[in-house]
């Protein structure tokens, strides 16, 4: 089983190119790939009770959370995701647990010849063998969190009982537009007519747009920011920015309840104090030491940037030392000006096409005064910074998922 699991890892990952490995070139700007893969397989996604999850950050915080809370009502719920870290099954899961091996395989080697002549993108592969593996599996929920954008992301095929829209910021702005209007515009694609919408953010650019796609499709709306929570729930999650996350999710059971799937509030403390154990969630302000306290975070625009450096300001440390990669096709500038100038830098390239050089990224790094030393690898970088760091001082690993998943 593994042998044909590797080959059939092989096909997935290079024959059917993915976003966050190679960039644009497996951007798709339609849904008829997608529309036609379910087609061949009998619309699966069409017999699941799906919640629908998009925006720039906090969309997989949001639909950990979700999950958690329905897993621990008793519900069989499923969830999709992207990317992954380590492990290709990390994106589809049920209760926690991984799709198996051999459902992958078998699924590949089943409809390969079927979908051959679709050109179909690794993404839209991987989408409709969520939703035949939920179908299967008889899920009672399936939490679907978008991939890039909306409109035009291969799960938009669904039609959910809930859309929520966590917020927005600039990101995959050659696909989605160069301003923060074009992009809410682009998320705003899954309000479908008469499902309930969430937006976890009332922000300027953005809030017309969802009210004006709401109106036109008659979906009810509500902003997780002007919501009234009466309970103070804790989640598990770290990261200051998990209480906005927290926020939009007790909305989006408050919602859930006008439509008859009740929870207690018991319940909902317990999902959400068990998020990472539930479900298991990564990629997240992950405390991977204390001394040196040594946390791994997958931040990469300017919003994830943001509020990674509020936790470091937040932090008591000595010295820092970061540990950083990003991509080559974005422009990194917004960013770079955001990353602390008092740290020593670990300069790396995630083993990924689409990786940033390490040495043009110093190079890039300086302009900004950022100083540190490049690396031939992530794995290389990382030793360093732990051969330099004492008992006192603060490691960071980000920049991109990719950096984070070759430590994981």
């Amino acid at each position: 089983m593994a042998t044909s699991y590797t080959k059939t890892l092989g096909y997935l990952l290079k024959q059917l190119p993915m976003f966050q490995r190679v960039g644009a070139a497996a951007y798709r700007s339609d849904l008829t790939n997608i529309t036609q893969l379910c087609k061949i397989l009998g619309n699966p996604q069409k017999g699941l009770r799906c919640i629908h999850v998009a925006g720039t950050n906090g969309k997989g915080s949001v639909t950990h959370m979700i999950a958690s809370v329905l897993q621990e009502a008793g519900y069989n719920v499923g969830v999709f995701v992207s990317p992954h870290y380590k492990d290709y099954r990390e994106r589809i899961k049920i209760n926690g647990k991984l799709i198996t091996k051999k459902f992958v395989t078998g699924f590949a080697e089943k409809n390969k010849a079927k979908f051959k002549n679709i050109n179909a993108s690794f993404f839209e592969i991987s989408t409709v063998m969520a939703f035949e593996y939920f179908k299967q599996q008889k899920v009672d929920f399936a939490v679907i969190e978008t991939g890039m954008g909306g409109r035009l992301d291969s799960t938009n095929i669904i039609t959910p009982i809930l859309s929520i829209i966590t917020n927005i910021s600039l990101d995959h702005q050659q696909f989605l537009g160069n301003t923060i209007k074009k992009i809410a515009t682009e998320k705003a694609g899954i309000i479908k007519p008469s499902v309930p919408v969430i937006i976890g953010e009332t922000q300027n650019g953005a809030r017309l747009v969802f009210r004006k796609k709401a109106a036109s499709t008659s979906s009810q709306i509500w902003f997780a920011d002007k919501y009234i929570v009466r309970h103070r729930y804790k989640t598990d999650l770290k990261g200051n920015y998990q209480t906005r996350n927290l926020r939009t999710a007790v909305a989006a059971f408050s919602v859930l309840s006008e439509l008859g799937i009740k929870i207690d509030y018991k319940i909902l403390e317990k999902g959400f104090l068990n998020v990472a154990r539930n479900t298991s969630f990564i990629g997240r302000c992950m405390v991977m030491n204390e001394k040196p306290f040594t946390v791994f975070d997958s931040a990469h625009n300017q919003a994830g940037i943001q509020e990674l450096k509020y936790e470091i300001e937040n932090t008591k440390y000595a010295n820092l030392h970061f540990v950083y990669g990003t991509v080559a096709d974005k422009d990194i500038s917004p960013v770079l000006a955001l990353l602390p100038k008092n740290a020593k830098y670990y300069f790396c390239k995630a083993d990924i096409p689409r990786g940033l050089d390490a040495n043009e990224l110093k190079q890039q790094a300086a302009k900004f005064k950022l100083k540190g030393e490049a690396y031939s690898s992530v794995k290389a970088g990382f030793k360093a910074a732990k051969a330099k760091a004492m008992k006192n001082d603060m490691i960071l690993v980000a920049g991109s998922v990719f950096v984070v998943a070759e430590l994981l």
